[in-house]
């Protein structure tokens, strides 16, 4: 069986579907291994599907590891502005064999993901710029 080259099948996927760097499919992968690894641990040692919440979980992770407050502008540059764009990297890496899928995955798993800004930049910003957008609790009446 001959081994297969992922920069060689990624330059066939930006072929088809041009909307996102080549880097983007290389932090996919290398985010689809980091999220694995979390589940592992969770499961003692055991691996298993990951989900598309799963995953983009993992990938928010991965991405505040890897590149910190710059994640959301490094994803940004790659052409990832959502979490569909996440399904629609997954799921062009499947159409081309490069990731499996399930009968219950499918890109609506990618829809209901999070905000980016909430999930890349909240993160590192100071406690007072955080008070000033968070929600301002209801008073109760007297």
């Amino acid at each position: 069986m001959q081994e297969v080259n992922f920069d060689e099948v990624v330059a066939q996927i930006l072929d088809k579907d041009p909307r996102y760097h080549h880097d983007s499919y290389t932090f996919l992968r290398e985010g689809l291994d980091f999220t694995q690894k979390l589940i592992s641990k969770e499961n003692r040692g055991a691996t298993r599907h990951v989900t598309g919440q799963e995953l983009l979980d993992g990938l928010r992770q991965y991405a505040l590891q890897e590149f910190g407050p710059m994640a959301k502008t490094v994803l940004e540059e790659w052409g990832v502005n959502q979490c569909s764009d996440f399904g629609n990297l997954v799921f062009n890496m499947v159409e081309i064999g490069l990731l499996a899928k399930t009968d219950k995955d499918s890109h609506d798993d990618f829809q209901t993901g999070y905000d980016f800004t909430d999930a890349f930049c909240k993160p590192f910003w100071p406690a007072a710029r955080l008070a000033a957008v968070s929600p301002v609790p209801a008073s109760k009446p007297e």
